[in-house]
């Protein structure tokens, strides 16, 4: 058979469905984004429980970001010999009892130390459910696979982290945690009942540093550095920014972490696009539209509205860096994903820890506007390390060998 008798059977065949087990890893990613994110919206909430400022409360949200670092860079390895969904159980179970602990905490400190513990589950949660996503993808839709998992961030914003400030004025800032442990505890159930596979290597688990020398993942992970970054150091303080800043009651910032989550849910509609042109294509183009994206936050940030809606825009767009950046990763070394995605995990929450650390001086001193205008700089080295060649060089020759087979 010829090569274009090949191409156009290929055209012909229908396209594989996305595996149901996408849905369950959805549900995981939405618990965990649910406890990542829910912090800043409520942080005025618990800062005046405890009598202190909402920089101090953020620390909590730090910690949970060195936590989840850590325990990413030194457990995540252990992904690929003990097997994805033994690991993501274990972490469930971990990361509910640490929600109860953040529910009853009796003040900033123990909350702090309660997100520490979330933040170790989560840095071997996140990277099981990555690595099993891109294994259960039919080939030809890698994107569209991850796409879905990723839908779970979204589910964070609109169901999660919504309704908790709704919940915090409502009920308590305590019930929040609670609901999210509950949730946790769901989440564990059903993916005890389910008949998601483990594929364990033999031998000792592969060295962070080992992974390091993959071609092509450094400058994915500068990308990886600078996106998160900038997208944890704005989004940690936009919840005061509505509250403080332009004086919406703490209940208003569920709009935006749903406009946000509609955003990014929208987006998900779209992932055809990455598939057909290529991870390594788009990914620069996304980081530089994240890029635009804040420099128009900072020229809304004295409207309630307008912040509103460059909010959903801001969602959409990082929907796209965030699954260009899974698949590009994903895909150097199947044989690795564990802990190829364990250090991309350790990255990302190293972020949270600098993001909100770093940014809260910036926010006290400058305003919201500078933030996004940071954040902006922080989106054009991502783009750049997206398109450094080396990266670039990894990821054709990868097209080339799947072709090929």
């Amino acid at each position: 058979m010829s090569n274009s008798d090949q191409a156009a059977t290929l055209a012909a065949a229908p396209r594989p469905s996305i595996p149901a087990l996408a849905y369950l890893l959805t549900g995981c990613i939405a618990v965990i984004g649910s406890n990542s994110l829910v912090l800043g919206p409520i942080a005025p909430a618990v800062a005046a429980a405890f009598a202190t400022s909402v920089p101090v409360v953020m620390i909590a949200s730090a910690v949970f970001g060195l936590g989840t670092s850590a325990s990413a860079l030194f457990l995540a390895r252990y992904i690929d010999r003990i097997g994805a969904r033994r690991m993501l159980q274990g972490a469930l179970l971990l990361l509910a009892i640490a929600l109860v602990a953040s529910a009853a905490a009796p003040t900033v400190s123990a909350l702090v130390a309660a997100q520490l513990v979330a933040g170790i589950a989560a840095g071997v949660a996140m990277p099981a459910i990555y690595a099993s996503s891109a294994a259960i993808a039919p080939p030809g839709r890698e994107s569209g696979t991850i796409g879905v998992v990723l839908t779970g961030w979204t589910l964070s914003m609109v169901a999660g982290v919504s309704l908790s400030a709704v919940l915090a004025d409502l009920v308590h800032w305590r019930a929040v945690f609670a609901a999210v442990a509950l949730l946790a505890a769901l989440a564990l159930a059903g993916l005890t009942v389910t008949s998601l596979s483990d594929v364990r290597k033999s031998g000792p688990a592969p060295t962070p540093l080992a992974a390091l020398r993959v071609p092509g993942i450094v400058p994915l992970l500068i990308a990886c550095a600078a996106f998160m970054t900038a997208f944890y150091g704005v989004y940690g303080y936009l919840g005061d920014h509505l509250h403080s800043g332009l004086g919406r009651p703490v209940s208003a910032n569920g709009w935006a972490a749903l406009a946000y989550g509609v955003g990014f849910g929208t987006a998900a509609l779209l992932d055809g696009i990455i598939d057909r042109l290529g991870a390594r294509r788009v990914m620069p183009f996304a980081y530089l539209l994240v890029a635009i994206v804040y420099v128009a936050l900072a020229a809304a940030s004295g409207s309630f509205g307008l912040t509103i809606a460059m909010v959903a825009v801001w969602g959409l767009a990082n929907h796209f860096g965030l699954n260009v950046l899974v698949t590009r990763l994903t895909a150097l070394d199947p044989s690795r994903r564990g802990t190829i995605m364990g250090l991309n995990s350790a990255v990302t929450y190293f972020a949270v820890f600098v993001g909100t650390t770093g940014f809260g001086p910036l926010y006290s001193g400058f305003g919201y506007a500078t933030c996004a205008m940071v954040a902006a700089l922080l989106m054009l080295i991502a783009a750049s390390a997206a398109a450094w060649p080396a990266a670039a060089r990894r990821q054709d020759g990868h097209a080339s060998i799947e072709q090929r087979s």
